[in-house]
């Protein structure tokens, strides 16, 4: 992680701060490889030409970079989360405590994926 991610993240309320880091750190145990830079003013997650970005909101966590024929599956079983054309939601608390670690990875590596 490069010190304008480190700044990013150092900066993270406390309320948003174990979301974010359980997002991360999932992304991470599915592609260690991943290059973390800041993107967008956002910490994003590149693995080949592939991209995915993490923004921390008011509300929790967002991604974007995805790609709706990207996600295994996450969209369709949850499209409650979806905001705009790309952009999955993740609110802090219970709503993204209810996602399965083992979701949230699939969708990270389907995303990333070559």
């Amino acid at each position: 992680m490069d010190d304008a991610v480190r700044g990013y993240v150092d900066a993270l309320s406390a309320k948003n701060r174990a979301l974010f880091d359980r997002v991360h750190g999932l992304i991470l145990d599915v592609h260690p490889d991943a290059i973390v830079a800041l993107s967008y003013k956002m910490p994003s997650y590149q693995v080949g030409s592939r991209r995915i970005y993490v923004g921390v909101w008011q509300h929790g966590v967002s991604l974007y970079g995805w790609g709706g024929d990207r996600d295994a599956g996450f969209t369709a079983r949850h499209p409650d989360l979806i905001s705009g054309r790309a952009t999955i939601r993740l609110r802090s608390g219970p709503a993204a405590d209810a996602i399965d670690d083992d979701e949230l990875r699939d969708l990270f590596r389907a995303a990333l994926a070559p």
